[in-house]
C-alpha cells in the first residue's frame, strides 16, 4: 500500500498546514509512536483511524490508500463513524455483481471465508489491507464501499 508514502507527503509538504503529529495522534486517540508506525509503514492503519484522517485532511480514502491520484471526490461525504452493516451490504452487492464467491475473495486477500462472511454480515469491520487488496484487484472505490460516496468505480482523473 502507498498509504505511508501518502501520509509522509501530507506531513512533509505541509498539506496539513499547522497540524502537528502530536495533535493528529491526539485527534485519533493514539500515541505519537503509533501514528509514527502508520506513517513509516510499520503498522497497518485501522479503518476507523483512516476515516478520521481522511476527514481531517479532506481527502478520499482512495487517495490515501494510493488507489487514486485524485485527492478528493466532489461527491464524497465525511462520515464521523463507519457503519459495518452498510459496508457489508455494499461488499456483498459488489461481490455478486462481479459474480465471485466468498472463497475467491478470501483467497485473494489472504483471509478465511468466514472472515468475508462476517464482513458481509456487518459483524466485523473489514480490515484496511483486505479493503485495499479487494479494491485494487477489482477497481472498486474504497470510499464507495465505506459509504462515503455512491460511485463504486475508482476515479483516477
Amino acid at each position: 500500500m502507498d498509504i505511508s508514502n501518502n501520509l509522509k507527503d501530507f506531513f512533509e509538504n505541509k498539506k496539513i498546514d499547522k497540524i502537528t503529529a502530536t495533535s493528529v495522534a491526539k485527534y485519533l486517540g493514539i500515541s505519537k509512536t503509533t501514528l509514527s508506525n502508520y506513517i513509516n509503514g510499520d503498522a497497518y492503519i485501522p479503518l476507523i483511524h483512516l476515516n478520521k484522517l481522511c476527514n481531517l485532511f479532506h481527502v478520499s480514502i482512495d487517495h490515501l490508500l494510493g488507489l487514486s491520484k485524485l485527492e478528493n471526490y466532489k461527491d464524497n461525504i465525511e462520515l464521523e463513524e463507519l457503519n459495518p452493516q452498510e459496508i457489508g451490504n455494499r461488499l456483498k452487492a459488489i461481490r455478486k455483481e462481479l459474480k465471485i464467491n466468498q472463497q475467491n475473495i478470501a483467497s485473494l486477500v489472504g483471509v478465511n471465508k468466514s472472515s468475508i462472511s462476517r464482513y458481509e454480515k456487518g459483524e466485523t469491520l473489514i480490515l484496511t489491507i483486505v479493503l485495499y487488496t479487494f479494491c485494487q484487484k477489482y477497481n472498486i472505490s474504497a470510499d464507495y464501499l465505506l459509504g462515503k460516496n455512491e460511485n463504486p468505480h475508482l476515479k483516477t482523473s
